[in-house]
Protein backbone atom coordinates (compact mmCIF):
# COMPACT_ATOMS: atom_id res chain seq x y z
CA UNK A 1 0.00 0.00 0.00
CA UNK A 2 1.16 3.58 -1.31
CA UNK A 3 -0.32 6.93 -0.44
CA UNK A 4 0.57 9.81 -2.19
CA UNK A 5 0.03 13.74 -1.33
CA UNK A 6 0.88 15.84 -3.99
CA UNK A 7 1.59 19.85 -3.09
CA UNK A 8 3.49 23.09 -4.99
CA UNK A 9 0.43 23.95 -6.93
CA UNK A 10 -1.39 26.90 -7.51
CA UNK A 11 -1.91 30.50 -9.93
CA UNK A 12 1.26 31.63 -12.19
CA UNK A 13 1.37 34.09 -14.78
CA UNK A 14 2.65 32.69 -18.17
CA UNK A 15 6.61 32.66 -18.44
CA UNK A 16 6.62 31.51 -14.69
CA UNK A 17 7.57 28.53 -12.46
CA UNK A 18 6.19 26.05 -10.10
CA UNK A 19 7.56 23.26 -8.34
CA UNK A 20 5.48 19.77 -7.80
CA UNK A 21 6.61 17.89 -4.91
CA UNK A 22 5.26 13.79 -4.19
CA UNK A 23 5.23 12.91 -1.18
CA UNK A 24 5.36 8.90 -1.27
CA UNK A 25 4.20 6.57 2.23
CA UNK A 26 5.89 3.17 2.18
CA UNK A 27 9.24 1.25 3.09
CA UNK A 28 10.27 0.70 -0.85
CA UNK A 29 9.96 3.95 -2.54
CA UNK A 30 13.46 3.14 -3.78
CA UNK A 31 11.78 0.24 -6.05
CA UNK A 32 8.95 2.26 -7.80
CA UNK A 33 8.90 3.82 -10.92
CA UNK A 34 7.40 7.53 -10.55
CA UNK A 35 5.05 9.45 -12.86
CA UNK A 36 3.45 12.91 -13.08
CA UNK A 37 0.17 13.04 -15.00
CA UNK A 38 -2.42 15.99 -15.80
CA UNK A 39 -5.95 16.13 -16.92
CA UNK A 40 -7.24 19.87 -18.12
CA UNK A 41 -10.81 20.19 -18.55
CA UNK A 42 -12.28 18.68 -21.57
CA UNK A 43 -9.46 16.59 -22.58
CA UNK A 44 -8.11 13.13 -21.01
CA UNK A 45 -5.44 12.67 -18.87
CA UNK A 46 -1.51 12.74 -20.29
CA UNK A 47 1.27 11.49 -18.76
CA UNK A 48 3.32 14.64 -18.57
CA UNK A 49 6.83 13.03 -17.15
CA UNK A 50 8.30 9.79 -15.40
CA UNK A 51 11.34 8.60 -13.97
CA UNK A 52 12.89 5.21 -13.23
CA UNK A 53 13.48 3.16 -9.38
CA UNK A 54 17.11 4.50 -10.35
CA UNK A 55 16.26 8.01 -11.98
CA UNK A 56 18.87 6.41 -14.74
CA UNK A 57 15.95 7.12 -17.08
CA UNK A 58 13.56 9.70 -17.23
CA UNK A 59 10.33 10.15 -19.85
CA UNK A 60 8.58 13.88 -21.13
CA UNK A 61 5.89 14.61 -23.00
CA UNK A 62 6.86 16.31 -26.39
CA UNK A 63 5.24 19.87 -25.19
CA UNK A 64 6.84 19.84 -21.94
CA UNK A 65 10.60 18.81 -22.75
CA UNK A 66 12.94 21.45 -22.50
CA UNK A 67 10.71 23.24 -19.92
CA UNK A 68 10.31 20.52 -17.09
CA UNK A 69 12.25 18.35 -15.05
CA UNK A 70 11.42 15.31 -12.90
CA UNK A 71 13.59 14.89 -10.52
CA UNK A 72 13.12 11.89 -6.90
CA UNK A 73 14.80 11.97 -3.79
CA UNK A 74 14.76 8.18 -2.72
CA UNK A 75 15.81 9.12 0.85
CA UNK A 76 13.25 11.72 1.43
CA UNK A 77 10.65 9.37 -0.59
CA UNK A 78 9.93 12.19 -2.62
CA UNK A 79 9.28 12.67 -6.35
CA UNK A 80 9.51 16.58 -7.71
CA UNK A 81 8.23 18.13 -11.00
CA UNK A 82 10.26 21.37 -11.88
CA UNK A 83 8.11 23.64 -14.09
CA UNK A 84 9.51 26.49 -15.78
CA UNK A 85 8.15 28.43 -19.07
CA UNK A 86 4.60 27.77 -17.87
CA UNK A 87 1.97 28.86 -20.20
CA UNK A 88 -1.83 28.61 -19.89
CA UNK A 89 -1.83 24.97 -22.05
CA UNK A 90 -0.48 23.79 -18.92
CA UNK A 91 -3.21 24.18 -17.15
CA UNK A 92 -4.51 21.38 -15.67
CA UNK A 93 -4.30 19.40 -12.83
CA UNK A 94 -1.54 17.36 -11.92
CA UNK A 95 -1.34 13.89 -10.26
CA UNK A 96 1.30 11.99 -9.05
CA UNK A 97 1.36 7.98 -9.56
CA UNK A 98 3.63 5.03 -8.63
CA UNK A 99 4.23 1.81 -10.19
CA UNK A 100 5.14 -0.31 -7.63
CA UNK A 101 4.90 -3.30 -10.22
CA UNK A 102 6.84 -2.13 -12.91
CA UNK A 103 10.67 -4.03 -13.28
CA UNK A 104 12.19 -1.43 -15.46
CA UNK A 105 11.77 1.60 -17.72
CA UNK A 106 9.69 4.95 -16.98
CA UNK A 107 5.93 4.20 -18.15
CA UNK A 108 4.18 6.62 -20.00
CA UNK A 109 1.17 4.47 -20.04
CA UNK A 110 -1.17 5.21 -17.18
CA UNK A 111 -1.98 1.23 -16.86
CA UNK A 112 1.31 0.54 -15.74
CA UNK A 113 0.27 2.88 -12.06
CA UNK A 114 -1.38 1.68 -9.58
CA UNK A 115 -1.49 4.26 -6.93
CA UNK A 116 -2.49 7.74 -7.55
CA UNK A 117 -2.73 11.15 -5.72
CA UNK A 118 -6.00 13.13 -5.55
CA UNK A 119 -4.01 16.12 -7.86
CA UNK A 120 -2.88 19.96 -7.39
CA UNK A 121 -4.18 22.34 -9.72
CA UNK A 122 -2.40 24.61 -11.31
CA UNK A 123 -3.39 27.62 -13.57
CA UNK A 124 -1.58 29.74 -15.95
CA UNK A 125 -2.68 33.18 -16.39
CA UNK A 126 -2.46 34.49 -20.16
Amino acid sequence: QVQLVESGGGLVQAGGSLRLSCAASGRTFSSYAMGWFRQAPGKERESVAAISRNAIITYYINSVKGRFTISRDNAKNTVYLQMNGLNPEDTAVYYCAAATATAWGAPSDGNEYNYWGQGTQVTVSS
